[in-house]
């Protein structure tokens, strides 16, 4: 199990098709601290080096969404993707 598997449980139970999360309320799901790297807008895209393996982005789309960093820095904005639309 990685830290981010409790991400990706999150965000499968949710129902919401679109919501923010605060950097703090990750934290507590994942039951860890985000890297430094958590700050940058690029760290939360989904289509970002898709054939680099980054734990984040493969939890948020197992669970079928897609995340984007917030312009305040300081949260996350998830978004459920159409079945047709998702990325593996």
């Amino acid at each position: 199990m990685n830290d981010y598997d409790a991400l990706r449980d999150y965000l499968m139970r949710q129902k919401q098709t679109e919501f923010v999360l605060t950097y703090e309320q990750i934290e507590e799901i994942i039951g860890a601290a985000l890297p430094r790297a958590a700050n940058r807008a690029s760290w939360w895209d989904s289509l970002r080096s898709p054939d680099i393996q980054m734990p984040q982005r493969e939890a948020c789309l197992a669970a079928g969404f897609k995340a984007m960093r917030m312009p305040d820095g300081q949260s996350v904005r998830f978004t459920k993707q159409k079945k047709n639309d998702r990325r593996r």
